[in-house]
């Protein structure tokens, strides 16, 4: 009897970028790309390699020109940047990279800490780095940052996330990140906000992006599935938080979203062991333990 094929889900391993930029300590192009390595022997996919922004305002994503050199070229393989402006994308293209990341806010204060600039002025000058990057065959993807609460405003509106979506969407970012930036979204929170932009976007140009400060960032996931979301931004051994948002612990443990995945029945393509090796490797790296549950316990049953 033929096994039933399982429906896949995409995991968009954000740990190279966004888990590391918000780190204290210098963190060394080798460091970078030997986690890049484990990922991807592991079976990651998608990478978030790299972060083309001042050295001075992020000083953790410097060198990530030559990190984009050295990545292994594995055929199925993709890798992405984040770039703020023109200038980053011309050294994102001069390095190579096949898509790009830009990044909006749904909360007007957030916007204004984060990137010095309203929500409407953010998308403006971002349609000028989104129609360079297209007209040389580059993919672009958007972000949503506070899509479920904001560390200044609070609630956030579903139908203000949506609309910033739907702005990004119309001016060419095929696929649109949501991103629970505080961590404080529950799941009949992310249903409403899904609900919300879905109706004007459609599910399938959605990724859900939730950070883990009240726990809640599994139970999140699970919840995005129900709704028909099948792409999720997670970062490996937990890394990350945000410079712009007091409190803010890291991403989704990519090692927890595997391990509710692969339980719930969906191919990630993504061996967990290996995975949890790349936690361990840049654990050591940062002289810390990992913050993912599942790479605790998987640990602890080995000891």
């Amino acid at each position: 009897m033929r096994s039933a094929v399982k429906p896949s889900v995409k995991i968009v391993e954000v740990g190279p970028r966004d888990g590391l930029q918000n780190e204290k300590q210098p963190i060394s192009v080798d460091t970078k790309v030997g986690l890049v390595e484990r990922l991807v022997a592991a079976g990651v996919t998608h990478i978030e390699a790299a972060s083309f922004v001042s050295p001075k305002w992020v000083p953790q994503m410097a060198g990530s020109a030559e990190v984009m050199a050295r990545v292994p070229k594995v055929p199925g393989v993709h890798y992405s940047a984040l770039v703020p402006n023109l200038q980053g994308l011309e050294s994102a293209l001069a390095a190579g990279c096949e898509e790009v990341a830009v990044f909006a806010a749904a909360s007007e204060t957030f916007s204004q800490r984060n990137i010095n600039c309203s929500i409407r002025e953010s998308l403006e000058r971002f349609r000028s780095v989104v129609d360079t990057a297209r007209a040389q065959g580059v993919r672009v993807r958007g972000y949503v940052s506070c899509v479920l609460g904001c560390p200044f405003e609070g609630a956030i509106d579903p139908e203000q996330v949506a609309g910033v979506a739907v702005a990004l969407a119309e001016m060419g970012c095929g696929e649109i990140s949501l991103g629970d930036t505080i961590g404080r979204g529950t799941p009949d929170g992310a249903r409403r906000m899904l609900e919300a932009t879905a109706r004007r976007l459609g599910i399938e140009r959605l990724a859900g992006h939730y950070h883990d400060t009240w726990g809640m960032a599994v139970a999140n996931i699970a919840a995005s599935l129900e709704m028909g979301v099948r792409t999720f931004d997670s970062s490996v051994s937990g890394l990350g938080g945000c410079p712009y948002a007091p409190g803010a612990t890291g991403n989704v443990a990519t090692e927890d979203a595997v391990y509710l995945l692969h339980g719930m029945g969906y191919d990630t393509g993504i061996d967990l062991g290996k995975l949890a090796e790349a936690g361990r490797y840049i654990g050591e790296a940062l002289g810390r333990p990992t913050s993912s549950r599942v790479a605790k316990a998987l640990a602890a049953s080995c000891a």
